[in-house]
């Protein structure tokens, strides 16, 4: 992979070829674009938050088929964009408003006008979707307009909709979405995408202290306000091995470097917990990038999804350049940003069973996400439960997973241990909850006190209660 570096990135550009000599691979695209002159697209907040930054990729969706795909340009590294087509709002109108555009327009969603450009192109990506609604734009925030008139322009443009027949879909028809090999260096900064997990335990040879990168949602942090170097970057998206999501009646195996959204297209409907947290997990923009891998390997103790995982019993396969193993997710997290990963492993996937323990009848399965804003934000406490019980309601199964309660998120299970055997009642909740205030200490942060995390430990179960409960009675008055 070493062999034959290149000191050029390609891209396009609104349809335009761009050639980039000797360029950084790690400043952002949006550092680029506003560089270059191409200043519709705005920056916001260079958090992945405000969505003011999106621009639309074309990229493999969920069906393999290509689509556009609205991101956060604040987010991604140069190299990661090489040989790939990119729209921005100067390229929507192609030489008249473009529907969505229009709509805008008439309906007077703009006021300022910082924050329209994201709208738009968020709204364009969901053009051809065809999925114009609330979610279509839920990366995206605006501080002046208000949200009525902007939806108001989604649901008009939504109403509209019918065979759609124009340059850009006729671009999708035409777009090739297999990521291609990149091989970059610019004397200080090399970016590789090996195709082949071989090629990656190759690299991590010769570059042993790479930096390993997927969707860079977490990374583009570091790189959109220049805290950190990065010599050498390693980028997995690309990987084959990598991006599989098969599916069995016992089990669910999701490559490491599938997208989020792909996942909540995928399985929607097999793990309600999954389900649930990933409608939380940031916005469209954010899932259009992030991955599985990533969200685990970062082993942040506010991840969103590991609490999930975690009480679904997920394992984790690990590779190498000698051989691959499997580990419990339990066993994987070590310490504060420390993980079980061994010089030159990677995560290669991510296993979930289906089964619910021998003599269950019935599983009883929720998370959970407390954070500032209902979306787009950072964790509080996340929660995920488990529970499988037999046909006399008695508990043969628990988990009882935590993010952002200890260095490292983390499953209860004293508590668990405690509820096996139990009537699955309030009088059993109620006499879990002195080991529940018992098995964190939680600490105090800008987000919230450790009083605050330790009421939320106890009162998020008991609220699985009674949301569990409540189903279960539905249930039972439907089916009567």
């Amino acid at each position: 992979m070493t062999h034959g570096i290149s000191n050029q990135l390609t891209l396009t550009i609104n349809g335009e070829l761009v050639c980039l000599k000797n360029a950084d691979p790690t400043r952002t695209l949006l550092e680029y674009l506003r560089h270059s002159d191409r200043l519709g697209t705005k920056e916001g907040c260079g958090d992945g938050d405000c969505g003011a930054c999106t621009v639309a990729l074309i990229g493999k969706g969920a069906d393999g088929k290509p689509h556009y795909q609205a991101v956060n340009s604040c987010l991604i590294p140069l190299g990661a964009i090489a040989d790939r087509e990119v729209i921005t709002v100067e390229g929507v109108a192609n030489g008249q408003l473009h529907p969505v555009q229009t709509a805008m327009v008439d309906l007077g969603g703009s006021q300022c006008g910082y924050c329209t450009p994201g709208f738009i192109v968020s709204l364009f990506a969901a053009y051809y979707d065809r999925t114009l609604d609330d979610m279509a734009i839920e990366g995206n925030l605006c501080r002046c307009t208000g949200y009525l008139p902007i939806r108001r322009a989604a649901q008009q443009v939504a109403a509209q909709l019918s065979n759609i027949s124009d340059t850009f879909s006729y671009a999708l028809e035409q777009a090739a979405v297999d990521l291609t090999p990149v091989n970059y260096g610019n004397g200080d900064r090399q970016f590789y995408r090996p195709v082949q997990l071989v090629e990656v335990f190759t690299l991590l040879h010769q570059h042993p202290n790479a930096t390993l990168v997927a969707g860079a949602t977490d990374l583009g942090l570091e790189l959109s306000w220049h805290r950190q170097q990065y010599p050498v970057m390693i980028s997995l998206e690309a990987v084959a091995e990598l991006q599989i999501l098969e599916q069995t009646a016992e089990s669910v195996e999701i490559g490491a470097a599938v997208p989020l959204s792909h996942i909540e297209a995928t399985l929607h409907g097999v793990f309600p917990s999954l389900d649930e947290m990933l409608h939380w997990f940031a916005a469209r923009q954010v899932r259009n990038r992030a991955t599985l891998g990533g969200n685990i390997g970062t082993a942040s103790p506010i991840g969103d999804l590991p609490p999930v995982l975690l009480s679904l019993d997920a394992t984790l396969r690990l590779a190498n350049a000698t051989g691959s193993r499997v580990l419990p997710l339990a066993d994987f997290f070590k310490g504060y940003r420390q993980t079980d990963l061994q010089p030159g492993e990677v995560i290669v996937s991510i296993g979930i069973p289906k089964a619910i323990a021998p003599g269950a009848v019935r599983r009883l399965s929720q998370s959970y996400k407390i954070g500032k804003r209902g979306t787009d934000d950072i964790s509080i406490v996340a929660a995920a439960f488990t529970i499988d019980v037999d046909d006399r309601n008695q508990i043969l199964h628990a988990r009882l997973a935590y993010g952002g309660v200890a260095a490292i998120p983390a499953r209860a299970i004293a508590v668990e241990q405690f509820l096996i055997g139990k009537p699955w009642n309030i009088a059993t909740v109620q006499q879990s909850k002195p080991l529940l205030e018992e098995a964190f200490t939680p600490l105090s942060d800008l987000r919230g006190s450790a009083d605050y995390r330790q009421r939320l430990i106890v009162n998020l179960f008991e609220k699985f209660f009674v949301e569990m409960d409540s189903v279960t009675r539905d249930s039972v008055e439907v089916q009567a």
